[in-house]
């Protein structure tokens, strides 16, 4: 009895350990992140009334295809990811799940997310889908290594998601969809300039090239956050001159905009570790608030 039980006990942490590692593997975090600006689109691209089982398909079939890229992003940088501090303890680089296993299950996910959004959605909203993987894996991953514009390049497939829920709601791409890319594209400089500073030492170490690299006062990141702020603060009030949102809206952008603005601001005056990180948890505020005031908001 006291072994079935002590076996039990063990069993449970061993169940856990590889529901976390599965959750790490595809990168829970930003895969909700997707999904949210996902749903975004969808709503703010449906006629009313919306239509939820429309919106579960986009969701489970976006869901499974960004698992999918995460987990063979994370096949692909195992390597430089074993050489990080932030991410040597992923579940490939440390050795509790094997390459090839991480390969199938991110292959097999991406496919999968993609055929589905084809059945079930349609031809549109799993093409875009496909080259969010195609640019994320086949551009993003090996540009690293290789130039300072993968940050912007790895943008690129981080703000199709949001075109994605549009595309499944009207079967077009209209200039309400650009406006959002365009938002979530802006939005995503800064956050990412304020990481990348902030792990400086452990990306060059990986050998990844970030305009961060050489920048060891952070007036190039900090700059460049400031300048992206301000341009996020001018585009992100589209969608009320695109009659898809209130002015209501416009007055909310404008608003948690300045902040932001002034954030990064305070990052370029004092260029701190301190300094970027607030940036960094400005950027994770700012943009659900964002998108919280455009769907409150509809016209």
């Amino acid at each position: 009895m006291k072994t079935a039980a002590l076996e039990n006990t063990n069993a449970a942490p061993s169940r856990n350990r590889v529901v976390a590692d599965l959750a790490e593997l595809v990168k829970g975090r930003l895969t909700l992140l997707v999904l949210l600006t996902t749903v975004v689109g969808f709503y703010l691209g449906s006629e009313s009334p919306i239509n939820y089982v429309a919106l579960f398909h986009v969701v489970f079939g976006t869901a499974a295809a960004a698992a999918g890229a995460a987990a063979l992003n994370q096949w692909w940088e195992r390597r430089a990811d074993a050489l990080m501090r932030r991410t040597k303890a992923r579940p490939i680089p440390a050795g509790r799940m094997p390459p090839l296993q991480g390969l199938t299950l991110g292959a097999a996910l991406s496919i999968f997310g993609v055929g589905y959004l084809a059945l079930v959605c349609n031809a549109l909203s799993a093409t875009l889908t496909a080259i969010t993987i195609a640019i994320y894996i086949l551009a993003y991953t090996p540009l690293k290594r290789a130039s300072t514009a993968n940050t912007a390049v790895g943008a690129v497939p981080g703000a199709i998601p949001p075109m994605i829920g549009w595309a499944a709601a009207r079967g077009n791409i209209g200039a309400g969809a650009w406006a959002l890319f365009a938002i979530v594209f802006l939005w995503q400089l800064p956050h990412f300039f304020a990481i990348a500073w902030m792990y400086r030492e452990d990306y060059s170490r990986a050998g990844f090239r970030m305009i961060s690299s050489d920048d060891l006062s952070g007036e190039r990141s900090a700059s460049q956050s400031v300048f992206f702020c301000i341009l996020l603060l001018v585009i992100a009030g589209l969608p009320a001159f695109l009659g898809i949102a209130n002015f209501i809206y416009l007055a909310i952008e404008l608003l948690l905009g300045g902040l932001f603005v002034a954030v990064a601001m305070r990052f370029l005056r004092m260029r701190t570790a301190s300094a970027a990180r607030l940036l960094f948890f400005a950027s994770i505020i700012y943009l659900p608030l964002l998108l919280g005031a455009l769907v409150l908001t509809k016209s």
